[in-house]
């Protein structure tokens, strides 16, 4: 593995992640896999930060998303139904709806959301009106969008993402047309979270039990 003084490290204290996550998915992927995608996954979320505290951490998290969905697409691993909910900024509507659904079907679906062009953070009224529907939005954070988490989705619930939105031959595709909450009172927010949760009460009659 390189050394934390890579080229292939943005961030050198990135190295200790890499070797967890390395170990975590020995035998189903190379050191330099590992290590190639937690450096594009620090950068891509580098791109949209305005502070930079947490980078190193939430680079490590997203890479253990991405792996785990690329282990679920190569066929490394099993599981539930995997859904993935996207749009523009992942900071409004996607995280709503994945905090939901994670919320009311638990084990019986892996869920992930994402942006085409990710924000800063997660608007704080999106968290207060979750908080009041019982869902946890505690570690929720933007995004950007990657081929691993379409690969590996089973469907793709897509929320005014326009034509930047993904599509991959094989997956279910369902669109969520809404109003957007960004900058929005809570009162719509509420709304705008009740609408969501009404077409998350369908979605689960369709899923397996």
């Amino acid at each position: 593995m390189p050394t934390p003084s890579s080229p292939l490290l943005p961030d050198e204290r990135l190295a200790a992640g890499a070797a967890r996550l390395a170990s975590r998915y020995a035998g189903h992927f190379a050191p330099e896999t590992v290590l190639g995608l937690l450096a594009d996954s620090y950068t891509r979320l580098a791109e949209q930060a305005r502070i930079r505290t947490h980078l190193v951490v939430l680079a490590e998290r997203l890479t253990a998303d991405r792996l785990g969905a690329l282990a679920h697409a190569q066929g490394l691993t099993s599981g539930p139904t995997r859904v993935l909910f996207v749009c523009s900024q992942n900071a409004g509507r996607s995280q709503m709806a994945a905090a939901l659904l994670a919320h009311r079907a638990g084990e019986r679906v892996t869920v992930s959301s994402a942006g085409t062009h990710p924000a800063d953070e997660v608007e704080p009224h999106i968290a207060q009106a979750l908080t009041e529907a019982g869902a946890d939005l505690t570690d929720a954070y933007p995004k950007p969008l990657t081929s691993e988490v379409v690969e590996a989705a089973d469907i793709v619930i897509t929320m005014e993402c326009g034509d930047t939105c993904p599509v991959m031959p094989g997956r279910r595709y369902l669109d969520w047309p809404g109003a957007d909450p960004d900058g929005a009172p809570i009162a719509v927010v509420r709304d705008i979270r009740d609408a969501i949760d009404a077409h998350i009460t369908e979605l689960l009659t369709q899923l397996a039990p």
